[in-house]
């Protein structure tokens, strides 16, 4: 266990801060305008998909696993940063979504 910390303590900076590396690949992001959201009691599953119009078939680009208490903090980080964009930008309007059908247990929509 003494290892595992010392190991953390490793990847943070002298002030406590993470040292983030981000690949090129990575880097250039995935386009998602669908986010279908399961979970079980351990974990949440976020699946991000791109949908094309006239287009009956989506694939899953990304796939994002999650402790429940990790996605509470996503969530409540989100928040934030929309609740911060709409003070600069305004408000961002919801447009209603068009019904996906979906043929996979229950999920959420996002």
């Amino acid at each position: 266990m003494e290892k595992d910390k010392q190991e953390e303590s490793t990847q943070q900076t002298p002030d406590g801060r993470l040292n983030v590396e981000l690949s090129e690949e990575i880097a250039e992001g995935i386009y998602s305008n669908l986010a279908i959201i399961n979970h079980s009691p351990s974990e949440f599953v976020v699946d991000f998909l791109k949908v094309m119009p006239g287009v009956p078939k989506a694939r899953v680009k990304s796939r994002l696993v999650l402790t429940p208490q990790h996605a509470k903090r996503l969530l409540r980080a989100l928040n934030d940063n929309i609740q911060r964009f709409e003070e600069q930008h305004g408000e961002i309007k919801d447009t209603e979504q068009p019904q996906i059908p979906m043929s996979f247990g229950s999920q959420g929509q996002a």
